[in-house]
């Protein structure tokens, strides 16, 4: 969900940085979508880390040729 949320941020900040062009009183549309975009970044960089980090990990065993339990 929080990757979603991400990519949603990250369009709506592109939208207001490059297709709108009206003009607010006060705010700075530009500027808003610039924020908005690496606000999303930022999240999609931290959901993707907390992704991983939940995936199973690979485990090795090692054991001696001597050992006589079966594999």
């Amino acid at each position: 969900m929080a990757i979603g949320i991400s990519l949603i941020l990250i369009a709506v900040g592109a939208i207001l940085t490059w297709a709108v062009t009206a003009t607010v009183s006060g705010l700075d549309v530009t500027a808003v979508g610039v924020i908005l975009m690496v606000v999303g970044l930022v999240g999609l960089v931290l959901a993707l880390f907390t992704t991983v980090s939940w995936l199973p990990g690979r485990t090795t065993v090692i054991r001696h040729p001597d050992d006589p339990r079966e594999i």
